[in-house]
């Protein structure tokens, strides 16, 4: 006898595209789970950064939009944002070299370790006037790799593990950062 559809219906939870809080989304995607951070969260992240860094340049007006790991208005964090909320959540990044392609990752669940994967994928819009990157966030679900991209209306849903490896062999081709999170080891 075959199984109700009901009982197998996979919850997942998807955050959909705000302004450029991809990040925000993408992080909530990864840990399927509503405000699990907040826009206010990723903002002290950032601003702590800001205030921790060695480096830091000289202040101007235009510094209180447009800080060094965010956008004050819009969000746009970047890679240090996203390596200290998942810090926070005792998460690692390993940021996978390109030169090796898609088949140097575990993604057959052999390896515990391996929570989720976030790309960070080059985006023009506008005829091209318009350049910039967007997070994304792929994960294993119940033996399911999905594609969580808040840009989507809702989670893709990979046929295979062979057809998420062609998915990210192409956008490392296109010019996409592969960043593996991972569980701390305990």
């Amino acid at each position: 006898m075959s199984q109700n559809m009901d009982e197998r219906e996979v919850k997942i939870y998807h955050e959909r595209q705000r302004l450029q809080f991809c990040l925000l989304h993408s992080l909530n995607n990864l840990f399927q789970g509503k405000d699990t951070f907040t826009r206010s969260d990723l903002n002290k992240i950032a601003e702590k950064l800001d205030v921790d860094d060695p480096n830091k340049g000289s202040w101007n007006p235009v510094s209180l939009v447009f800080r060094p790991h965010h956008n004050e208005i819009t969000g746009n964090y970047d890679i240090n944002v996203l390596i200290a909320a998942l810090q926070q959540k005792a998460k690692t990044v390993v940021w996978h070299d390109k030169r090796n392609g898609a088949s140097s990752i575990g993604l057959d669940g052999t390896d515990d370790r391996l929570m989720g994967i976030v790309l960070n994928v080059p985006v023009t819009k506008f005829s091209g006037l318009w350049r910039s990157r967007h997070w994304v966030t792929l994960r294993c679900i119940q033996g399911v790799w999905y594609n969580l991209d808040s840009d989507f209306i809702a989670p893709y849903a990979f046929k295979d593990t062979q057809q998420l490896r062609e998915f990210l062999d192409r956008i490392i081709t296109a010019g996409a950062e592969v960043l593996l999170v991972m569980n701390d080891k305990q």
